[in-house]
């Protein structure tokens, strides 16, 4: 049995990339513990987990009910109700590390996170498996540690996709930077790096298709795009494991 840290925003992170790995890892044995900026329990972003607000072209951004079933049983966890501070947290403690990623404004102080940065830099430097989805590459690649590195994250065609979408509705909430995702990314890793972005129409992996999702490995560095991948990317974290 490991253990895996997940390292939250304290608001607003997609439910799915946080909740299906937390399930895939627990059915699988591991001990999975959390840290937030504050030391509380971090919440999800509301829209994504309930679909409230969304309209009805954007009705696919909302989690799928297996991702709702596992966020409920994991805010029910102990470990998620006491978790750590990221301050408080040291990488060597645990086996894997994990940064989900979100939409919303909240994932912006998670992002620029000093904390955030030295719990990646600790993981990568003792070579430990770190996974990271949408988002939560931003903190790896902000750190430095994806220069030279394969790699994906959001990709640009889906982020604008769902900025649009949700445009009129919901007006900045799916656009956390004026950069996107995959633009940062490509210019963190340099031309050294490769940003993967796998295939035009992506399939949503779950327990009927665990291995359906998309992700990207370089050694013990695992990267996915969007909730539709974080089944497949929590499967093979725990193969590495």
């Amino acid at each position: 049995m490991a253990k895996i840290l997940i390292i939250l925003p304290q608001s607003d992170y997609d439910p799915s990339e946080v909740a299906l790995p937390w399930l895939v890892w627990s059915q699988s044995r591991h001990e999975v513990f959390f840290a937030t900026e504050s030391g509380k329990p971090a919440y999800a972003d509301p829209v994504t987990l309930t679909g409230e607000g969304l309209p009805l072209l954007a009705a696919s951004l909302k989690a799928r009910m297996e991702a709702e079933a596992a966020y409920a049983a994991m805010i029910a966890a102990p470990h998620f109700k006491q978790p750590i501070t990221w301050a408080k947290a040291k990488a060597d403690k645990y086996d894997a590390l994990h940064f989900p990623g979100g939409h919303a404004p909240g994932m912006r102080s998670y992002c620029e996170s000093a904390e955030v940065f030295r719990l990646a830099k600790e993981a990568f430097a003792a070579d430990q498996p770190v996974s990271a989805i949408c988002h939560g590459v931003l903190p790896l690649a902000r750190a430095g540690l994806l220069k030279g590195k394969r790699t994906t994250a959001l990709t640009h065609i889906m982020e604008e996709i769902a900025v649009r979408l949700t445009a009129k509705a919901l007006p900045g909430h799916y656009r956390t930077y004026p950069v996107s995702v995959e633009d940062e990314v490509r210019q963190r890793i340099g031309k050294a790096g490769k940003f993967e972005r796998g295939g035009l129409f992506p399939r949503y992996a779950g327990s009927k298709a665990p291995k359906a999702g998309f992700v990207v490995q370089d050694g013990n560095y695992l990267s996915a795009r969007w909730p539709g991948d974080a089944w497949t990317l929590a499967v093979r974290l725990a193969e590495l494991l």
